[in-house]
């Protein structure tokens, strides 16, 4: 089978420049989140196999190139089906991701997601969006629509 050169070159430099993922415990999660910034901080838990999850990153992508006073942290939850980081990446590159994506590499759900928030059942997706400042914090256990997730940072903001 022959491919045409662009092919091969788009496909070499997806590869090259794709951001690498990182595998992270549960207390570097908590660091993270704990963190004071003078940004909102808005993690959406997910996962490669979750179709609404999928479905729904976009909008966190929108709003990372829209939005430079939020932080956006994609959290993987696909360790707990396969350590491999491999699928994760490749998911990734593919979608040209720009927020920032870690692998909660943790194997036991029911031992943390109440670490995360006490409210969180353990459903995907879930975001979770944190105004360090004044300590507000807002949990949505479900798909997010155009609009939702600045409805939510208004929340946490006023």
């Amino acid at each position: 089978m022959r491919y045409p050169i662009a092919f091969l070159f788009t496909c070499l430099s997806i590869s090259l420049f794709a951001q690498k993922t990182e595998q992270i415990k549960l207390k570097d999660l908590q660091h993270i989140i704990t963190t004071p910034s003078d940004h909102i901080q808005v993690f959406n838990f997910w996962a490669t196999w979750c179709a609404p999850c999928v479905k729904e990153i976009p909008l966190f992508e929108k709003l990372n190139q829209e939005n430079k006073a939020v932080d956006i942290t994609l959290v993987s939850m696909d360790f707990d089906l396969d350590p491999n980081p491999d699928k994760v990446n490749r998911f990734v590159a593919r979608k040209n991701l720009q927020s920032k994506v870690v692998i909660l590499a943790e194997s036991d759900p029911n031992s943390w997601i109440d670490k995360i928030d006490k409210n969180w059942s353990g459903a995907l997706p879930a975001t979770l969006v944190i105004n360090t400042k004044t300590g507000k914090r807002k949990l949505v256990q479900k798909e997010l629509h155009e609009g939702d997730l600045e409805k939510l940072i208004e929340e946490v903001t006023n």
